[in-house]
């Protein structure tokens, strides 16, 4: 019986999926000012689906095109964000071969790069026409995922993109913070994080399968103040101090803080 559940879940994401690429490539073709509309669309019947309740606070960047820097967790960020935010994601290389994954990654155009220093600024003409073009940049700037309670460090080469001038103006970064605090309403401890958090070498569809047995997660997004190259004397500065902002709000949302 424990296993209904998750099995009703994955065909109803299917379906979900089946129903809306052939939108999306028509959009693609034909209306490609409203490419990220489906995709919102996709995300929020993601999360309804898994039972991931979002909950948003701050005040998000709207007017101009904006790198959205953002700690990692698990791949539930990716329709948690998704769900709340229009753009592209920039995702490590695998992520391109993953079955299914991989091809809804492209419909939502998403960057795909190597995790080394070299091919980050290799992509960066790539994520600037993006910019350029008045898209959203989605990047988790550890690189790879954490335990939900520690944030590994920011890699400053993935801020190399703020250096650089879109629209006559440094690029705004705009700090968010995702945290995972409560399932079925219950706070999230570090024993329970890891229903949530994928890290290391586990296998994903495991996790996934071990995911959907469970109840619903309350899933935070914490905007802050955007920022720019100006605001520092060097892009190291300016990862450290986003780290360090994001740090702070997932502390606080762990222990059902608001925000300053």
């Amino acid at each position: 019986m424990s296993n209904i559940r998750p099995i009703l879940t994955v065909l109803a994401v299917l379906l979900w999926a089946a129903i809306l690429v052939p939108f999306q490539l028509i959009s693609l073709l034909f209306f490609k000012r409203h490419r990220y509309r489906i995709p919102q669309l996709f995300h929020t019947g993601l999360c309804w689906l898994l039972r991931v309740k979002v909950v948003v606070s701050g005040k998000i960047e709207h007017g101009n095109p904006t790198l959205f820097v953002i700690n990692h967790i698990s791949w539930l960020d990716i329709p948690v964000v998704g769900k709340v935010l229009p753009g592209s994601f920039v995702a490590k290389k695998e992520v391109e071969r993953y079955p299914l994954v991989g091809a809804i990654s492209k419909l939502q155009q998403t960057i795909f790069i190597e995790r080394t220093r070299p091919a980050i600024k290799g992509h960066k003409g790539e994520m600037q026409e993006h910019l350029e073009n008045g898209d959203n940049l989605f990047l988790f700037p550890e690189g790879t995922s954490s335990n939900g309670i520690i944030i590994q460090n920011f890699k400053s080469a993935y801020f190399g993109l703020a250096e650089r001038e879109i629209n006559d103006r440094h690029l705004l970064v705009q700090p968010v913070t995702v945290a995972y605090s409560r399932l079925n309403g219950i706070p999230l401890t570090r024993g329970t994080m890891r229903i949530v958090a994928w890290v290391g070498d586990e296998e994903l569809l495991s996790h996934i399968w071990e995911f959907l047995k469970r109840g619903t997660i309350t899933a935070e997004l914490r905007f802050h103040p955007p920022v720019t190259i100006d605001d520092y004397d060097s892009r190291k500065t300016m990862a450290s101090d986003c780290q360090l902002t994001i740090a702070k709000s997932l502390s606080r949302a762990l222990t059902g803080r608001e925000e300053p």
